[in-house]
């Protein structure tokens, strides 16, 4: 994708973050919950990688204004319950880079802050790479995994097994994907994997029906908004925080100032992700 996507991209979040603070003067929406999405946390020059100081910043902000931050499926354990749901934020991270242990999880851990990420085993064993990237990143290990996870501030969910677009997969491909990264998931961590997150956010009817066929209790999308009791488990909705934002795009986009698609997205989308 091209630097002046992104340019415009930024700009455009810029200007709905500037409505939204004149709209509201700042004021924070409550209404439900909201999941907040992240690739990597690091100084590389990757448009998924929020840089360490702006990530310490948005935890302290959060931090700042009293917000219980938890993973995900502590988040919909609240949307089960009849507890309160104000300034409650649930953290995820897509992928299982290694920069996630080695920037976010000191800042997470300080702040007793609890987050999910979402991993694929065939990329976590090498079978495979992300194709977006001529040098892919390094990931997370399977000891990282086990020990991460026993430490209990970020928690390992399924991300498929290889990363794929899944609606371009016919029904025992798209199948094995979803099932397949359960059952690895599950063999390495010695317990049940509850949770899925659809691969570049690209799922339908069909997807739903599979993952929960599977035996998973939620999936997340990549879809703006906020989460009620009402929302769909297999649809819940996360707001990815990019490379670029500001502060103010931060407090936005937790405040409730991009809860709804950007003008353009959908088409955009699918145009990319295609497969004729």
């Amino acid at each position: 994708m091209s630097y002046a996507f992104y340019l415009a991209k930024a700009g455009g979040t810029r200007a709905r973050s500037a409505a939204w603070l004149m709209r509201t003067r700042g004021r924070l929406d409550t209404s439900g919950l909201r999941i907040l999405f992240y690739h990597r946390v690091s100084d590389d020059r990757d448009e998924l990688a929020v840089d360490p100081k702006s990530f310490a910043e948005q935890m302290d902000y959060l931090a700042t204004e009293a917000y219980r931050v938890v993973d995900v499926l502590t988040a919909v354990d609240l949307l089960d319950s009849d507890r309160p749901l104000a300034r409650t934020v649930a953290l995820t991270f897509d992928d299982g880079f290694l920069d996630v242990a080695e920037h976010a999880l000191p800042v997470l851990s300080e702040r007793g802050f609890r987050a999910t990420v979402f991993v694929t085993p065939a990329i976590t064993d090498g079978r495979t790479s992300f194709p977006w990237y001529r040098e892919q990143p390094p990931v997370l290990t399977w000891d990282d995994i086990l020990e991460l996870d026993r430490d209990g501030t970020l928690r390992f969910e399924a991300h498929s097994l290889t990363h794929p677009y899944l609606p371009a997969l016919d029904d025992a491909a798209a199948a094995e994907e979803i099932a397949g990264s359960k059952r690895e998931l599950e063999n390495r961590l010695g317990r049940v994997v509850r949770a899925f997150s659809y691969p570049t956010g690209l799922f339908g009817e069909r997807e739903q029906r599979i993952v929960a066929d599977a035996g998973y209790q939620i999936a997340v999308s990549c879809e703006p908004g906020v989460n009620t009791r009402s929302t769909d488990r297999f649809a819940l909705r996360r707001r990815q925080i990019d490379a670029r934002d500001s502060m103010l795009d931060f407090r936005a986009k937790v405040g409730g100032g991009h809860d709804s698609s950007p003008p353009l997205r959908g088409l955009y989308r699918r145009l990319r992700y295609s497969t004729g």
